[in-house]
Parts: C-alpha cells; sequence; structure tokens
C-alpha cells in the first residue's frame, strides 16, 4: 500500500491497538502520579512485604515507575520511537514479573502476561507460522512522518 493511498486494515488495526494500549499506560502512570507517591509505595510495599527483594529497592523503584509508564504510554500514544517504547515497556513488564513471581501473587503475575503479549504483538505478528513485523505498519504516528520529511 502506498504512503497517500487507501489505510489498509493492518494499518488500521495497528494504529487503533497502539493508541489504545499507549492511552491505557499513559493513564495508568498519570493516575498513580496524580494518587501521591506514599499511596502507591505503601500498595507496591504491602504487595512486596514477603518477597526477597531489598528494602532499599522499593521507594526509588515506585518513584519511577509512574513515570515511566506514563513516558512510554505517551509516546506509544502519539506514535513517536514507537519500537523503542515497546522495548522499554516489555523491559519493564520483565521487571514487574520477576518482583510479582519473588512476592508469589500469582493472579497479578498472570494479568500482567496480558500486557507482554499486548508488546510481542506489537512488535510482531505470527501469521501462517511466519514472523512479520507490523511495527513497521505505523503508519499513522509521528515516527511515520518523520520518515517523509527525512
Amino acid at each position: 500500500m502506498g504512503r497517500r493511498g487507501e489505510t489498509s486494515n493492518p494499518e488500521l488495526a495497528y494504529a487503533l491497538l497502539r493508541v489504545t494500549f499507549g492511552a491505557n499506560l499513559f493513564l495508568h502512570g498519570v493516575g498513580r502520579l496524580l494518587a501521591g507517591h506514599a499511596a502507591f509505595y505503601a500498595y507496591i510495599a504491602k504487595q512486596m512485604q514477603e518477597a526477597p527483594v531489598p528494602a532499599w529497592f522499593l521507594p526509588p523503584f515506585t518513584y519511577a515507575l509512574p513515570w515511566l509508564e506514563a513516558l512510554v504510554g505517551l509516546l506509544l500514544l502519539v506514535g513517536l520511537f514507537t519500537r523503542g517504547a515497546l522495548v522499554a515497556g516489555a523491559l519493564l513488564m520483565l521487571a514487574l514479573q520477576i518482583g510479582s513471581c519473588l512476592a508469589q501473587n500469582w493472579q497479578v503475575a498472570s494479568e500482567q502476561l496480558i500486557y507482554v503479549v499486548i508488546y510481542f504483538i506489537l512488535l510482531s505478528f505470527v501469521i501462517y507460522f511466519i514472523l512479520l513485523s507490523f511495527v513497521d505498519r505505523n503508519r499513522w504516528s509521528l515516527d511515520d512522518f518523520r520518515k517523509t520529511v527525512d
């Protein structure tokens, strides 16, 4: 499909999933920021009380996490540095998975896997057993605009 032609179904599907996922992450981070660090820290500290995680680790992690979620979400929402944002978000999910598993919170770990799968889908999609990159179909984004002006 040409740059100025009709939007294909895969391009539209990719854009809608990326924007929806970005909005989810962005608002998740913003919500935590608006609620304040004390509330978020108390929640995480309770969740991690039995986990073998050093006590010094949680305060800086709970300060950084909402900002990182908001940043990754915003980048996905507007389609800027999409591949890097997806990789950063997937690595963030890896850290959250490790924490949830160390805390033996299998319900949260299971729910987090939904996010992991969405990151996988946005980075690559399996059709007819062939791995195709759909991040290249990121037409409705600032990344695509930057390609056209370069």
